[in-house]
């Protein structure tokens, strides 16, 4: 026959450990506070399913950062918001297919299928975004003979969005990034971040990448040497 005390006392140690358990989650877990900031990059149509450079998997972002969002009460959205005709396009160099490289005055830079022209439908953000408390959209890749994937440079290197010195002067400390695609511009967003000071997290479960020519896994490499912080959602303290 059970021994009820032996049984009773089974049930308790388990209860005890499953509230020690949740108590240590709840330590651990990342409270983003008025020094935080959510960068919510290029959630656009071009890179959602049917545009016309779909990123794989790209619109199961789309909830994962909504919930995260609600946390912050800093959030920066970015668009890609390239001219026609942009230097980008694989369509403006003769001979030339999408995923090709050429040489520009400012490095290699990979050819694209148009994307993301101003005013189209392409480049609007994803209507299921819902982040209401978002204070700030960068427009960025709006110079036609430059590209531009972070959220704080141009490709160039030189020519800065003024993101930099938007967070700075409302004290913001650590940032955390988001968004497509996880290779190109949420990488490039997080190593320029880390350059300019900032503790740097990207949120993987909310980021989806391109992959070509393995791509991808340099991203992560680039950001883990430059000591950016790779976590999922599910390492953020969610406000219910």
């Amino acid at each position: 026959m059970l021994d009820r005390r032996k049984v009773l006392a089974g049930v308790s140690t388990v209860a005890l450990a499953s509230l020690v358990s949740s108590k240590l989650w709840a330590a651990s877990a990342i409270k983003p506070d008025d020094a935080s900031a959510l960068l919510v990059i290029d959630v656009q149509n071009c890179f959602l399913p049917g545009g016309s450079l779909a990123v794989k998997e790209g619109e199961q972002v789309v909830p994962v950062i909504n919930k995260i969002a609600k946390s912050f009460a800093n959030v920066v959205m970015t668009q890609d918001w390239h001219t026609p005709g942009h230097v980008s396009f694989a369509s403006v160099h003769s001979g030339k297919k999408p995923f090709e490289t050429i040489d520009l005055p400012y490095g290699k830079q990979v050819l694209w299928p148009d994307h993301c022209v101003q005013g189209t439908d392409g480049a609007a953000l994803s209507k299921d975004l819902s982040i209401p408390q978002a204070a700030l959209i960068i427009r960025k890749g709006f110079h036609k003979d430059v590209d531009s994937y972070s959220a704080f440079m141009e490709a160039d290197g030189k020519t800065t969005t003024g993101l930099a010195a938007y967070l700075k002067s409302r004290k913001i400390k650590r940032v955390f990034v988001a968004g497509l695609a996880t290779d190109f511009c949420v990488a490039w967003t997080a190593l320029d971040a880390r350059k300019t000071g900032f503790e740097v997290y990207v949120v993987e479960d909310a980021c989806r990448g391109i992959d070509t020519q393995g791509s991808l896994a340099k991203a992560w490499a680039d950001m883990a040497k430059a000591g950016v912080k790779r976590i999922q959602s599910g390492d953020i303290a969610v406000t219910a």
